[in-house]
């Protein structure tokens, strides 16, 4: 049986913190800015992390 591969577009967009979460970026940062507020695109910088029904999902994915 060939082995397992990982999500190659999953393992671009998460990483997993000490804690076990899961973090990514914000959504909503690539087009289409100049109708957004300022205070908008300074808070899309920050990283968020995924919710806790999706997190084992992504986990398999990462890890293949």
């Amino acid at each position: 049986m060939p082995k397992m591969k990982s999500h190659t577009g999953a393992k671009k967009r998460f990483r997993v913190t000490g804690g076990g979460k899961l973090k990514r970026g914000q959504q909503g940062k690539n087009h289409i800015l100049t109708k957004k507020r300022r205070k908008t695109i300074r808070n899309l910088r920050q990283t968020a992390y995924v919710s806790e029904t999706q997190s084992s999902t992504i986990k398999k994915m990462i890890q293949g």
